[in-house]
């Protein structure tokens, strides 16, 4: 009995194939939509859609602005999907001259460096940098760091789509939190 279909059981598969279809036919995504302002205001949903896969809820954890300063160290965005992590962005204010190390866990992953920050590691599924700010009241570095699950995102294409991503994202941080250029 266990290999005869029921009716039910047939209707089951029939509902499965049409959402499976569904799904991969509009291969954006089948979350949730995301809101018109995410991550700290930089990013739109249609920048983000690729990274957040399928799912039934978007949770997006957000400080409101990226400007870090003397008493606010840090600022993270995380956008979870069924609360799994698709999307993860973050500014660090950091002593001017603070000696990098990338470690393993990204060296892994042969990145390369962006043309436009020479202190940059770039990978598939994600990119860190670290830029000297020159200001009134003392120097201080950022480090930028952006983090993702590109499963829909074709493997030749992830590389330039995070670096454009950082591009944004270092121009928005670098006015937010008065690092002139």
């Amino acid at each position: 009995m266990s290999g005869m279909r029921t009716p039910r059981t047939v209707l089951a598969l029939a509902v499965g194939t049409a959402l499976l279809t569904a799904c991969f036919a509009d291969k954006k995504s089948a979350a949730p939509a995301l809101p018109p302002s995410t991550c700290f205001g930089v990013f739109t949903p249609a920048e983000l859609a690729p990274f957040m896969g399928s799912g039934e809820e978007v949770r997006v954890d957000s400080s409101g602005d990226l400007g870090v300063n003397v008493s606010r160290k840090y600022a993270r965005c995380n956008i979870d999907v069924d609360g799994r992590s698709r999307f993860t962005a973050s500014i660090d204010r950091r002593p001017a001259g603070h000696v990098i190390v990338w470690g393993s866990e990204v060296e892994k992953h042969r990145p390369d460096v962006l043309p436009y920050a020479e202190h940059s590691r770039l990978w598939d599924s994600g990119v860190a940098l670290v830029v000297n700010c020159k200001a009134a009241d003392g120097d201080f570095d950022l480090m930028l760091f952006l983090d993702a699950v590109p499963d829909e995102v074709k493997l030749e294409e992830r590389r330039p789509v995070f670096a454009a991503l950082m591009k944004k994202f270092l121009a928005a941080s670098r006015e937010q939190a008065n690092c002139p250029g």
